[in-house]
């Protein structure tokens, strides 16, 4: 099936009994045992597993032409899970460029259990050298968080294979509409789906797919199950049903973020534009070779500093000054100012996640805002 038929309906499950055509909410944290003491209904406890829970795991791995899918109560608590289950003293290498509250979590919740380098995962030459025998996970985030990097999956994942190393792929940016890591090679995709699943900035959950089942892939539910970060039943309701539109929100996004992007590429106050959609972003080969559509998310850099950006940001009408993403609204933040005191990031960078309002109205609030 084509993507925006499995978004409909590999999330959804007839009710049995009330024959109704949406599946119903199961509240229940327990389920009733059969009379020898077994669980024919597959259902024992709501930490192990859940009717809602189960119907969201298995859009998601469909989604993402994965072999199964783990739901967690946000991207970060998805990302830890990876992270406990390797041995310790295992080394991650990860990119220089990546979300700074996971970047954050591996400094603060892992220094002294697992190893980590944060490099170029973009120069091969860098990425063989950091190498070690004991790495066992290349995380990679694609486009990156905020600078919009590319990274060329297939030849990470051809390095990586040489060493008998794992690749994980935070793919939130992008979406399984835009890019499918795991056909690439990827071991295991990562997504907050607090962002495009839920699409209307009302839940938080995570999730991870994985190309195949093994042990490793085991580790990881035994995480899940006994960490029990696991998103509640209402929540993976919302999530099914947002995923149903997932497909066409995303194509709404993307068009509206390439006309944004070329609007402000040709802005005089505008000092440069990171969006995989441009001719002129240096890895726009890779994204146009490995993407669908280049998303909706991107940032730009303002001359006159940071006054300027914030003076622009403060202007805004439509856009909403906030963190976050994938929601249907457009929003726009200083990223300096939420990563902190150790941000690599320009302070004289927005970064924008572009949402479904009518594309004049947001270039006319942005041309207002920069005048």
């Amino acid at each position: 099936m084509k993507i925006e038929t499995i978004a409909i309906h590999a999330g959804n499950h007839t009710d049995a009994s009330s024959k109704a055509v949406i599946q119903p909410i199961v509240m229940a944290t327990t389920f009733e045992r059969d009379a020898d003491g077994g669980f024919s209904s597959g259902y024992q406890y709501s930490r192990s597993a859940n009717p809602n829970r189960t119907a969201l795991e298995t859009v998601l791995a469909q989604l993402e032409n994965g072999a199964e899918a783990a739901a967690f109560s946000s991207g970060n608590a998805a990302g830890m899970s990876v992270f406990q289950s390797l041995e310790p003293g295992t080394h991650i290498i990860a990119p220089d460029d990546m979300y700074h509250g996971l970047r954050n979590q591996i400094k603060s919740l892992f220094t002294g259990i697992l190893e980590f380098d944060f490099i170029d995962v973009n120069d091969e030459e860098i990425l063989k050298a950091h190498i070690k025998p004991n790495t066992g996970v290349i995380w990679i985030e694609t486009p990156s968080n905020p600078l919009l990097k590319i990274t060329d999956i297939s030849k990470v994942v051809a390095v990586a294979r040489k060493h008998n190393v794992k690749v994980v792929c935070d793919n939130t940016f992008a979406t399984p509409v835009c890019q499918n890591p795991l056909n690439l090679g990827a071991d295991i995709v990562m997504h907050s789906a607090t962002k495009y699943f839920g699409g209307h900035s009302d839940l938080m959950g995570g999730a991870l797919i994985t190309a195949q089942k093994s042990d490793w892939w085991e580790k990881i539910r035994n995480v899940q199950t006994m960490g029990g970060a696991i998103p509640s039943p209402m929540d993976c309701y919302y999530l099914v049903r947002s995923i149903k539109t997932l497909p066409y929100r995303v194509k709404g996004h993307v068009h509206n973020a390439q006309l944004l992007a070329e609007f402000l590429d040709k802005h005089p106050a505008v000092e440069s534009v990171m969006y995989p959609g441009l001719p002129t972003h240096p890895q726009y080969d890779i994204a146009k070779a490995q993407m669908t559509y280049p998303g909706a998310m991107m940032s730009f850099t303002l001359k006159g500093g940071e006054e300027k950006a914030k003076n622009v940001i403060n202007s805004l009408r439509v856009f909403t000054q906030a963190t976050s993403l994938g929601g249907v609204e457009s929003l726009i933040e200083h990223r300096a100012s939420v990563e902190g005191p150790d941000t690599k990031t320009p302070f004289n960078l927005l970064r924008v996640s572009v949402g479904l309002e009518h594309i004049d109205d947001l270039i006319a609030d942005l041309e207002q805002a920069m005048a």
